[in-house]
C-alpha cells in the first residue's frame, strides 16, 4: 500500500466539544435500534484492524454511526460531505474522542476537496459516501489510483446515479452497496426525514406562515412526495412539476395537483426542489416568478436551482436573515434563496430527526461489516443491502417502538406455497 502523511484533525473550535457531546447524547438516546446494534457486538470489536472513512453531513446523527464504528474497533476518519453543513460542535466531539476529523462549517471549495483528499489519504479500507464525491475522487485522481479499498456504502439517491454510471463505464474498482436502496432507508430516511427536516430548514430560515401558500415542489420521488405530503399537512396549496409520467400520476392520484414547472412558477409562493437534477429552475423560470418568492432545494447537489442566474443578473444582494438572501432582480423584483441553493434541511437546520437515522444508519454499520466479512467474493459493482440486513432492521426498529406484530401460521405458510 502507498504511506500518505496524515494532518491531524481540521476544525473550527476544539472548546465546543463538551456542546457536542450533549447532542451526541440526546441522539443516542434517540436511537435506540443503532444503539443495541453497537451494544450487542461491542466485545467481539469486529471492526479491529480496519480503517473507515466517513463522508458525510456532520450532524448528532452522524456522530453515532462514527462513534459506533469506532467502539465496534475501527480507525475512523470523517470529512462533510457538504461545505455548508457541518455542526462545528459535532466535528469538536468526534475530534475529542481520537477520530481523525476535517471538518468546518463555511469551508471554500477548495477546502472541501481537500477535507475529502485527507480522509482518503488515511487509506480506508471501507468508504462511507453521502453523494459520491470521495467514491469519484478515488476513482479520478492520480493520487489515489492505487489505492484498493475492500468496498464502500453510498447514502444517498444522488451518489448511488453517480456509481452507477462509473460501473456502467467499467470503471468500478471495488464493491459498493448502495445503503440508499434498502426498504428501511429510502422509504423513511427519504420520504419522513426530508419531509420533515426540509420543511423545519425553510422554517427557520423565513418564519413564514405554511397555511394558504402556493407551494410547487419539483420532482416527486420519496423526498418530493415526503415535502408535498408535509406542506399539505400544513395547510399549503401544494403543486408538484414531474418529467415522468408514472410519479407524475401518482402525485395526481395523491391529491396534488400536477403541473408544467412553466405554469407553477407564476403560482408559486415557495418552490422546493427535489430531483437530484441539474437546472430545475433556470434563468427563465426566476424571471416569471412573484415578487417575494423564496426558493429551496432538497437535492443534494446546488445545481438544482441556477444561481449563477441569481448571482449575475440582480442588481443587489443581502443575506436578510441566517440562511436566507435576499436578491433584487432588474426589474425591482425580490427572490429570497435559502441556504445558498445547498440542501436545505442540513444547512438552515440540523438535518433528519434521530429516529428516522436510526434506520439509515444501522443499515450502513451493518452493510459496512457485511463488505468486511464478504468483500473477496463481492463482484465491483453496486449491491443492494441484503434483504435479510432490511428485515432485521425493521425488525428491531419496531422492537425498539413496542410495537408487536403478526406471524403467519403454518396453513397460511403452506397456503402462499401452493399453486
Amino acid at each position: 500500500m502507498l504511506y500518505y502523511a496524515c494532518a491531524v484533525s481540521k476544525i473550527a473550535d476544539p472548546k465546543l466539544a463538551s456542546k457536542g457531546k450533549l447532542s451526541y447524547e440526546w441522539a443516542s438516546s434517540h436511537m435506540l435500534i443503532l444503539a443495541r446494534t453497537i451494544e450487542k457486538m461491542e466485545k467481539q470489536k469486529p471492526l479491529h484492524g480496519i480503517h473507515v472513512g466517513f463522508c458525510l453531513h456532520m450532524t448528532k446523527e452522524t456522530s453515532m454511526l462514527a462513534m459506533g464504528a469506532k467502539r465496534l474497533g475501527a480507525d475512523v476518519s470523517i470529512c462533510a460531505a457538504n461545505p455548508i453543513s457541518t455542526q462545528d460542535d459535532i466535528a469538536a466531539f468526534l475530534a475529542s474522542q481520537g477520530i481523525n476529523v476535517y471538518a468546518w462549517r463555511g469551508e471554500t471549495a477548495q477546502e472541501y476537496n481537500d477535507c475529502i483528499r485527507s480522509v482518503i489519504r488515511n487509506e480506508p479500507d471501507i468508504i462511507t459516501d453521502d453523494g459520491a464525491d470521495a467514491h469519484v475522487k478515488l476513482h479520478s485522481e492520480k493520487e489515489f489510483a492505487k489505492l484498493m479499498p475492500m468496498g464502500g456504502t453510498e447514502e444517498t439517491t444522488t451518489g448511488v446515479v453517480r456509481l452507477r454510471a462509473l460501473q456502467n463505464d467499467g470503471l468500478l474498482r471495488y464493491p459498493v452497496i448502495a445503503v440508499n436502496n434498502a426498504y428501511t432507508k429510502h422509504l423513511f430516511d427519504n420520504r419522513y426525514g426530508t419531509g420533515q427536516s426540509t420543511i423545519d430548514g425553510i422554517m427557520r430560515a423565513t418564519a413564514l406562515l405554511f397555511a394558504g401558500k402556493n407551494v410547487v415542489v419539483c420532482g416527486y420521488g420519496w423526498v418530493g412526495r415526503g415535502v408535498a405530503n408535509r406542506a399539505r399537512g400544513m395547510s399549503a396549496k401544494v403543486f408538484v412539476t414531474e418529467v415522468d409520467p408514472i410519479k407524475a400520476l401518482e402525485a395526481h392520484m395523491d391529491g396534488f395537483t400536477v403541473v408544467p414547472i412553466k405554469e407553477a412558477i407564476k403560482l408559486g409562493d415557495m418552490f422546493v426542489t427535489a430531483t437530484g437534477q441539474t437546472g430545475v429552475v433556470s434563468g427563465e423560470h426566476i424571471e416569471s416568478m412573484k415578487d417575494g418568492a423564496i426558493l429551496a432545494n432538497a437535492g443534494h447537489f446546488d445545481v438544482e436551482v441556477d444561481t449563477k442566474y441569481l448571482e449575475s443578473h440582480s442588481k443587489s444582494k443581502r443575506e436578510v436573515r441566517n440562511n436566507l438572501d435576499e436578491y433584487t432582480m432588474k426589474s425591482g423584483k425580490k427572490v429570497y434563496l435559502i441556504g445558498k441553493g445547498r440542501i436545505a434541511n442540513l444547512v438552515a437546520a440540523e438535518g433528519h430527526p434521530p429516529e428516522v437515522m436510526a434506520l439509515s444508519f444501522s443499515n450502513q454499520l451493518l452493510s459496512i461489516l457485511h463488505i468486511v466479512k464478504n468483500h473477496v467474493k463481492m463482484e465491483k459493482a453496486i449491491h443492494d443491502v441484503p434483504k435479510a440486513i432490511d428485515s432485521q432492521i425493521a425488525v428491531n426498529s419496531l422492537e425498539a417502538m413496542g410495537i408487536k406484530i403478526d406471524k403467519p401460521t403454518k396453513e397460511q405458510i403452506k397456503y402462499a406455497k401452493s399453486w
